[in-house]
């Protein structure tokens, strides 16, 4: 059987299909069986007044599908038009192969797997705006 595994710490939150579930004492691991199931770590998430970049905009995005905030065919259109604004600057190699991944997890409605994408594009993002500002 395959599914996502999470790994908890004592009283990690997390969001599964808009229900907020928080762990025990213990550190667990649970089993996400059902496919296409919208999981976000709490701890991950990026809180409104935090997505003020372009790559967290896009990443918030994808963030409200997972939580039941957004409609997906409206946010794959938000989220495409994100990841084609954010190739015309981040052209490295390194983040093309995650923009790649996104937009096919896009297309084929994986919004976690969107997300963990274009997440993974943040630290490069901040290495960027410091350098802009000295």
């Amino acid at each position: 059987m395959s599914g996502l595994v999470l790994k908890l710490t004592p009283k990690e939150r997390v969001l599964v299909n808009g229900a907020v579930i928080e762990n025990g004492d213990r550190r667990s691991k649970l089993s996400i069986l059902t496919p296409n199931a919208n999981i976000l770590r709490l701890r991950d998430a990026i809180r409104p007044e935090d997505a003020k970049t372009p790559v967290k905009r896009t990443c918030y995005v994808a963030q409200l599908v997972l939580s039941g905030d957004a409609e997906e065919e409206q946010a794959a259109k938000q989220l495409t038009l994100g990841i084609e604004q954010l190739s015309q600057v981040l052209m490295d190699e390194d983040s093309r192969r995650h923009l790649n991944q996104a937009t096919q997890s896009v297309i084929n409605r994986d919004f976690y797997r969107a997300l963990k994408s274009l997440r993974a594009l943040i630290p490069r993002e901040d290495r960027l705006l410091l350098e802009g500002r000295s």
